[in-house]
Order: C-alpha cells, then sequence, then structure tokens
C-alpha cells in the first residue's frame, strides 16, 4: 500500500469514526476500540489532526514510566501510571491511544482491556487494538503466548476501518 493510498483510505474512514464517536458520548463506557489487519495508526494520526490533538504512543510513554519503577510495584503502578500520562488532555477531547502491547505484559499482572475499560469512564477512548476479532470475541496473541488474552466484545464499541478507498468502516456495537 503507497503512503498516498494509505492517507486517503484513512481519510474516508474519518466521517464514519467521528458519528461513533458522538453516537457514544452518552454511554457509561466511551471506549472505541478500533480493529483491523491495518489502517489503524493511520486513523488515530488523521482523526487526531481533525482534532488538534496528538495521539499516545502508549508503549513509549508507558514504558519509560514503567522502566522507572522498581520491579515489584510495576503492577500495582500501572494503572496510575496511565491515567498519569493521559490526564494532560483537554477536556471533552476524545484520547487516542496507540500501541498498547505494553499493556499485554505478563509481568503487569493487570487486565489490559480493563486498564482502557476505566479510562473511557469519563471520556471518550478511541484505541487501536493490537489484536483481532473472531467472531464475537478480541483476541491478543495466540493461545499458549505468555500475552494471550481473550475477551467477549458484548459491551464494546468496535469499529473496524475499511480498508480501501471505496468503503468506509463498519462500527458494531
Amino acid at each position: 500500500m503507497t503512503h498516498a493510498f494509505a492517507l486517503a483510505a484513512d481519510v474516508a474512514n474519518l466521517p464514519a469514526l467521528e458519528r461513533l464517536i458522538e453516537e457514544v458520548s452518552d454511554l457509561q463506557s466511551k471506549l472505541i476500540l478500533v480493529v483491523g489487519d491495518r489502517g489503524k495508526t493511520g486513523l488515530l494520526r488523521a482523526l487526531a489532526r481533525r482534532l488538534n490533538v496528538s495521539p499516545i504512543n502508549v508503549g513509549v510513554k508507558l514504558g519509560h514510566r514503567l522502566a522507572a519503577t522498581p520491579f515489584s510495584d510495576r503492577g500495582f503502578s500501572t494503572n496510575e501510571l496511565l491515567r498519569e500520562i493521559t490526564d494532560n488532555g483537554r477536556d471533552g477531547t476524545p484520547l487516542l491511544l496507540d500501541n498498547l502491547e505494553v499493556l499485554f505484559e505478563p509481568s503487569l499482572k493487570v487486565n489490559p482491556l480493563n486498564v482502557i475499560k476505566l479510562l473511557a469512564h469519563s471520556r471518550s477512548v478511541i484505541a487501536a487494538w493490537p489484536g483481532e476479532i473472531r467472531g464475537e470475541r478480541l483476541i491478543y496473541a495466540d493461545i499458549g503466548h505468555p500475552e494471550h488474552r481473550d475477551y467477549t466484545r458484548d459491551g464494546i464499541v468496535i469499529f473496524e476501518p475499511a480498508q480501501s478507498h471505496q468503503g468506509t468502516g463498519r462500527s458494531r456495537i
């Protein structure tokens, strides 16, 4: 996929994602997971440009903070550190999260989906899910892998970006 085509696909998905953000604004959990093989980061960046915000690279930001945290305290500190990283946003502006893989580190002993769900009670959160959706399940890593997670998608709003310039993304609530 060329860079220009990728940008066109990202922009084509924006209106559908923006409508979905409006739809979830009244829900208790305002979490939207962007799920798909590709295009998630580009879509978050396109949305960030439209909203004049920066997406948060959770892997980099949280990884740096965890590296400075004693190993034995990391599991207890993860939620608090992530909240500190994300609290500097503007009120009413959606929080855009990318590169969530660090949350799946087994030594943290956290539930990655619950960690980001907690952030979505007070404001809209659009997060690029690093795994896949299989039927009604959100999957991260294969069975047997130490980071494997398998969640039901009940109550989770999913946005799947269209992979071509001919369509727009689809959402499932």
